[in-house]
């Protein structure tokens, strides 16, 4: 097979294949791509069986190389994606691209190579690597059907203790709004232990995302006590981040956000509420997003791994180390995310 490769932030036939084709998300948006070349220096790249001076595309698969001293080098289907289906048409298969892909981590000496596809795709040589959970709630049935399949005790009526509580929704695309959901995501990110994400990661989304991308927020007399990122692709929408005060959590504020999510989803003609990846072990988010009725499934990376690469990782994201960085005040934390984020995709 003969293997094209050309840049997609540069190759309009891209947008149009992922306009087009039934298998494309938010993920494979041309705006993702720019945030994760502009934040994290991540360069793009696209393979397909087109040549160059073909009018369109029938196939791709977008990459992008995670070039990284203290995680290794490789190549990623695409980074910080929950999910990036390989958009090939009915005729091609995954296994086509894998003898490309396999000679060309050897050839560079990379870690390995990583899809993402929401289903499972069969290709030599590629091995099932890290596997999730993934929700998915449909929307096409009634407002009053969805609410009637909530939990009624930790997600009915925790809305309804909103409403009382008056709770004000605000959403929109605004820098007041990106800082406002910033500050609640450094509360979030210290309390969980982790790094947050840069700043500048949510502030190039936004700029390159378009209309597709929504900050939500929720105030308590004038003040933040939850916040959400939701993207939107054709009818499917999608809830990538979110953040809250653990100080007002007895309000309600998260299923709150969720609940005009669907409203305002269901209003625009989406047919599904994509709730996002899991880990397998982390039952507390888990059984959360079961209690919105939503669907559980697997969802399966899969790796051809460069066994000359393989090797004791750097464990700089140890216990030790994550509770570390979580005393640093909030401009050093900040800091800490954007210095080691990049190494993450």
């Amino acid at each position: 097979m003969n293997v094209s490769i050309t840049n997609p932030l540069a190759d309009k036939r891209w947008d149009d294949l992922v306009a087009r084709h039934p298998g494309a998300s938010a993920f494979h948006h041309r705006g993702w791509l720019e945030a994760l070349s502009r934040t994290y220096g991540y360069q793009p790249f696209l393979l397909s069986n087109a040549p160059e001076s073909a009018p369109s595309l029938t196939d791709g698969i977008v990459f992008c190389r995670v070039s990284s001293w203290l995680t290794g080098t490789r190549l990623v289907s695409l980074p910080f994606a929950d999910h990036c289906n390989p958009l090939l048409s009915e005729n091609t298969q995954l296994s086509e691209f894998a003898p490309w892909l396999r000679a060309e981590c050897e050839r560079l000496n990379y870690k390995y190579v990583e899809l993402r596809p929401l289903s499972a795709q069969a290709a030599d040589g590629l091995q099932p690597g890290a596997s999730f959970y993934f929700h998915e709630l449909d929307l096409r049935l009634s407002l009053d059907r969805i609410f009637e399949g909530f939990h009624k005790d930790s997600i009915q009526r925790k809305i309804q203790r909103a409403e009382r509580e008056g709770l004000v929704y605000e959403a929109g695309r605004s820098l007041q709004l990106v800082d406002e959901f910033y500050h609640l995501l450094l509360i979030t990110r210290r309390r969980h232990q982790l790094l947050p994400q840069p700043r500048s990661w949510f502030k190039n989304l936004l700029a390159g995302m378009g209309d597709t991308i929504t900050v939500r927020v929720a105030k308590k007399d004038s003040v933040p006590v939850a916040a959400m990122i939701t993207l939107r692709h054709r009818t499917a929408a999608i809830y990538k981040y979110g953040c809250s005060d653990e100080k007002f959590h007895n309000l309600g504020g998260v299923p709150f956000l969720f609940w005009k999510l669907i409203e305002e989803s269901k209003a625009s003609g989406a047919e599904t509420l994509d709730f996002g990846r899991t880990d397998l072990d982390h039952d507390g988010l888990l059984v959360f997003k079961d209690k919105f009725g939503a669907q559980r499934k697997k969802l399966t990376y899969y790796r051809y791994v460069n066994r000359e690469k393989t090797g004791s990782a750097v464990r700089w994201d140890s216990q030790v180390v994550r509770r570390l960085f979580c005393t640093l005040p909030n401009p050093a934390f900040s800091a800490a995310g954007k210095l080691l984020y990049r190494h993450m995709g």
